[in-house]
């Protein structure tokens, strides 16, 4: 009894918390110079943001993989992890301890050599728990004009979050009133019956599941509002509800 006593406070014992290193001109440079969602806010926003952006790099690693990890990756990441849950003043990724940044895409076993290597982005499961796997490349690509409506680390971020209530299942019920779930289901139905038609421009990776399909969607909403906004007003107005907490 003793033994599982010793076992139990050693599991409870809160973890000892990291500094949080200030914001350096250099990274606040970088996030204005790559991160449009940065440039956009006034300059109380900003601060928050950069506050943010320190107290998940202060807690979670990033290990870079044959490859090195320069102070615009940890930006970037820092950045893709925030950007999503930006209204919400006291979320931790409670599920993530580690990001590991490789150089180019991957397997589904995480090899760098050899054929099938067409994974960009990944949440770790078994061994890899509470892991992230990104591509550089594929994290830089995300903040340039070229991505269009893509992100693969916010995509990423955005399956934590859908993670968070214990399923990986599209419905973020830590996002969703329960008010709005139904027609969050049906929504999301409705829509990839459209992109399986081929009568939508959200990328088709989107009917791959549920959870995909959020994830999706949610790169559009960030990279892309304004085009979202023009062509699915109703989608882009229940993720405004999930992502700014905004009742319209």
């Amino acid at each position: 009894m003793a033994i599982i006593i010793v076992l139990i406070l050693f599991v409870l014992r809160p973890g000892k918390k990291k500094k949080i290193i200030p914001m350096t001109d250099q990274y606040r440079n970088l996030l204005d110079e790559h991160v449009v969602f940065y440039q956009q806010l006034d300059p109380e926003g900003r601060e928050k943001f950069e506050q943010k952006v320190q107290r998940f790099l202060a807690n979670v690693r990033i290990t870079g993989i044959k490859t090195t990890v320069d102070d615009l990756d940890r930006v970037l990441i820092g950045a893709s992890a925030i950007i999503p849950i930006y209204a919400f003043p006291d979320w931790e990724y409670i599920n993530l301890n580690e990001v590991l940044l490789y150089p180019d895409a991957f397997s589904h076993e995480f090899e760098q050599l050899g054929e099938h290597r067409s994974v960009a982005g990944m949440v770790g499961t078994g061994a890899l728990q509470n892991v992230m796997v990104i591509s550089k490349q594929a994290l830089r690509h995300g903040f340039t004009n070229n991505a269009g409506n893509s992100n693969t680390a916010i995509h990423e971020f955005i399956h934590l979050i859908d993670k968070t209530d214990g399923a990986v299942d599209g419905i973020p019920e830590v996002l969703l009133k329960h008010q709005y779930t139904l027609p969050w289901v049906n929504m999301m139905r409705e829509k990839m019956e459209e992109m399986m038609r081929g009568e939508s421009d959200i990328d088709l990776y989107g009917v791959s599941s549920q959870a995909e399909f959020f994830a999706v969607v949610s790169e559009y909403f960030f990279n892309r509002p304004d085009l979202l906004q023009e062509k699915h007003p109703a989608l882009f107005t229940m993720l405004e509800r999930m992502f700014l907490k905004r009742e319209n």
